[in-house]
């Protein structure tokens, strides 16, 4: 057999399986096996694999019109923009490609805010073990040392602190003038499914509007129903200056937003930021049927129930296992922390259980099933589980 990954640039560590074909939150491989998949593309399927309306929607804007540039008014970006701020109680929205573009553009907007007040070298705070993408400036924002590796000069302007810890945010407060913004996620996606204590975004939220700072939350793996929540700054009870979104937004579609209100979502002037592709009417008309099947199915409440579910589950299930140090998560977002590295699981899930799932910061299991699964789905994501990490505590017994 031609090895056809020979032209590829070896960008990622790839299992050796193909997938071929989907219907929500099943997969089947080339060779007509079939998966569960826990992982919904890192936080993207939440709809499933193939949803039908989905598609329909695709094949008929696809055959109508796909792109006019931003020259030109856009119905279907329109429409998106009316719905995303709508919902997120947020004023305006700029539409891109992905979550790292997403975070981008907010990137630019802390620096534009920090312009107007006369900052000459204006600082964002962002967090430990952050994560907000992969182009230079947003890797700069992100706390993984891994990943910045070999990327120096990274760019400046960034002030990184410990998550969850209001008191280091005011004691830079106190240190550094020059701060305009604070950037986090309210659930830390590949820092491990972190969750951020609502008590934490309440305090973050009255410090920046005492000092006159943006709050920029990146909901790009959090967002639209992921957390049981339509927004996981839901859960602080909070509305954030800046909303980056991706991921879940187009259920496979690329496409991004970052939403803004008030003195946020005036900051930018024409010239000053765009995008080629960005907001074209397919992805828009695709976002837009995302969120009305959300709405019509209730699919944040779902997610809220479902990842309950799964986590009484995991808890059961793994209760005294030796090798589990912590099961945590917020929705259908979860995380299991084990004592040692585990990146091999992911490979023997998908041999041994026919399972998908990913592995972040070396020990922690990460689930981010569809949002469309039933409970007999959950219970098998547990039960292939805890099947895979039995062998474990019985090496350990050993």
């Amino acid at each position: 057999m031609n090895d056809n990954t020979t032209h590829l640039m070896a960008a990622y560590a790839r299992q050796p399986v193909s997938f071929v074909r989907g219907r929500g939150a099943r997969l089947w491989d080339a060779e007509g096996r079939e998966y569960l998949d826990a992982i919904a593309g890192v936080a993207v399927t939440s709809l499933g694999h193939a949803q039908p309306e989905i598609a329909a929607v695709i094949a008929e804007q696809a055959n109508t019109l796909l792109h006019t540039s931003n020259v030109f008014r856009i119905d279907w970006q329109e429409r998106l923009g009316q719905c995303l701020c709508g919902l997120a109680g947020m004023d305006k929205a700029f539409f891109c490609n992905s979550g790292a573009e997403a975070n981008e553009a907010a990137l630019k907007l802390a620096r534009l805010h920090g312009y107007r007040r006369q900052v000459a070298n204006p600082l964002i705070l962002v967090m430990e073990n952050a994560f907000h993408g992969r182009s230079l400036a947003t890797l700069s924002a992100s706390g993984n040392p891994a990943k910045q590796q070999g990327f120096a000069p990274l760019l400046p302007g960034f002030l990184r602190l410990p998550y969850n810890d209001t008191d280091a945010v005011r004691t830079a407060a106190r240190q550094h003038p020059e701060i305009v913004a604070v950037l986090l996620e309210p659930v830390q996606g590949e820092g491990g499914i972190r969750v951020a204590d609502a008590a934490y975004l309440q305090q973050l939220r009255e410090l920046c509007d005492a000092r006159g700072w943006l709050l920029m939350l990146d909901e790009v793996q959090t967002g639209l129903g992921r957390t049981g929540a339509w927004f996981a700054a839901e859960h602080g009870g909070i509305t954030p200056d800046v909303l980056i979104l991706a991921k879940a937004l187009g259920n496979g579609f690329p496409i991004g937003a970052c939403l803004a209100r008030g003195g946020a979502a005036e900051l930018i002037a024409p010239g000053q930021h765009g995008s080629t592709f960005g907001g074209n009417p397919l992805a828009c008309r695709v976002a837009c049927t995302v969120i009305d099947i959300m709405a019509r199915e209730g699919i944040p409440a779902r997610a809220a129930a479902l990842g309950q579910r799964l986590l009484n589950g995991l808890r059961q299930g793994l209760a005294g296992h030796p090798e589990v140090l912590a099961i945590r998560g917020q929705g259908l977002m979860v995380g299991i922390e084990l004592r040692h590295k585990c990146t091999e699981l992911v490979g023997r899930a998908l041999a041994e259980q026919r399972l998908l799932i990913t592995v972040t910061r070396d020990r922690v299991i990460r689930l981010l099933p569809p949002l469309i699964c039933d409970e007999a789905q959950i219970d098998a994501i547990v039960a292939r589980l805890v099947r895979l990490l039995a062998p474990i505590a019985k090496e350990i017994s050993a």
